[in-house]
C-alpha cells in the first residue's frame, strides 16, 4: 500500500491537498489526525487550561490512530469514519466499510510526528508551505462556522497554533529516504500527482 503524509500549518490546505488526490486516484482514503484528539472531561478540562492544547501532542489520542492506520495498511480495508465534535469534544464512529484501499493519505498537523514513529515503510511526505495571513484568514471562517468561536478568539487560537507548529517543525525531521515534496501557491500539483501515481 502506498503512504501519503500531508503537513502544514492550520488552515494551508491539508485537505484540500487530500481531497484532490482521492480524486486522482479514488482507490484511497484519507485519515486526518483532526479526527482524533482525545475526548471526556480530560479534554475538556486541559482544553481550557493549556495554550494551545489542539496543536499540542498532549491532545492527540495516539493510541487510537495508530489502532485504525496499522488496521487500515495491514489489511487494505477501513470499516468506520471518526469526526471529532469541536464542542462536545467528542468523536462519532460512523460504520463505513471501504476495500481494495491501494493508498492511505494521513493528513493533519500531527501528520510529521506520526510519520516519524514508522521505521520500516516508505512513503512521500508533502509539506504545504503558504502565508500566515492566508492560512489565518481560513482558519477563522472555519472555526467560526464549526467549532463554535467568536473572531477574536479564532484569530488568538490561530496565532498560538502557527508558533506552536513551526516549533514542533524544528523538533521533527523525517527520515531521510522519504520521498519529499514542497508544496507553495505556485507548485504545479499535477507535476507531483504524475510522480505520485505513476
Amino acid at each position: 500500500m502506498k503512504l501519503i503524509f500531508i503537513s502544514g500549518p492550520s488552515g494551508s490546505g491539508k485537505t484540500t491537498l487530500s481531497n484532490k488526490l482521492i480524486k486522482k486516484n479514488k482507490n484511497g482514503i484519507v485519515l486526518s489526525t483532526d479526527n482524533y484528539y482525545k475526548t471526556g472531561l480530560i479534554s475538556k478540562i486541559l482544553s481550557k487550561f493549556v495554550e494551545g492544547f489542539f496543536d499540542r501532542s498532549i491532545s492527540f489520542n495516539y493510541k487510537l490512530f495508530k489502532k485504525d492506520f496499522d488496521y487500515i495498511y495491514k489489511n487494505g480495508i477501513s470499516i468506520n469514519n471518526r469526526f471529532y465534535n469541536f464542542q462536545k469534544k467528542t468523536i462519532q464512529n460512523i460504520l463505513n466499510e471501504t476495500n481494495n484501499i491501494g493508498f492511505l493519505i494521513v493528513e493533519g498537523i500531527f501528520a510529521k510526528e506520526f510519520a516519524k514513529t514508522l521505521t520500516n515503510q516508505n512513503y512521500y511526505f508533502l509539506e504545504i508551505e503558504t502565508k500566515k495571513n492566508e492560512c489565518m484568514k481560513r482558519v477563522v471562517q472555519r472555526d467560526l462556522k464549526e467549532r463554535g468561536k467568536d473572531k477574536k478568539e479564532a484569530e488568538n487560537d490561530f496565532l498560538k497554533s502557527w508558533d506552536i507548529y513551526y516549533e514542533k517543525l524544528k523538533l521533527n525531521r523525517i527520515k531521510k529516504n522519504a520521498n519529499k515534496f514542497i508544496i507553495k501557491k505556485n507548485t504545479d500539483i499535477d507535476q507531483i500527482l504524475e510522480k505520485l501515481f505513476n
